[in-house]
């Protein structure tokens, strides 16, 4: 199922990083990055098959301030949905 099937919470609308393929420590980098450049209270929607992603994004959302709002299995990988904290 692609990512944009995935309703986000609320029916809010936000961006989609795609982290498919990439290895740890790349999918928590890279959503690093992308939550940087978004204001607070924006949602981020990543798309993950590293089986430490599991682990290692709710980690990142803890230690960073971000909410973890949701994580559904799609077709051989997860997507999380994340809201940047402030």
């Amino acid at each position: 199922m692609p990512a944009a099937e995935y309703p986000a919470p609320m029916s809010e609308q936000g961006e989609t990083l795609d982290a498919l393929g990439l290895l740890c420590p790349l999918p928590v980098l890279k959503a690093r990055k992308r939550l940087k450049a978004l204001p607070d209270g924006a949602l981020l929607r990543v798309l993950a098959d590293d089986p430490a992603a599991i682990v290692d994004i709710p980690h990142f959302c803890t230690e960073a301030g971000h909410a973890l709002l949701d994580r559904a299995e799609g077709d051989g990988h997860h997507v999380y949905v994340i809201r940047k904290g402030g």
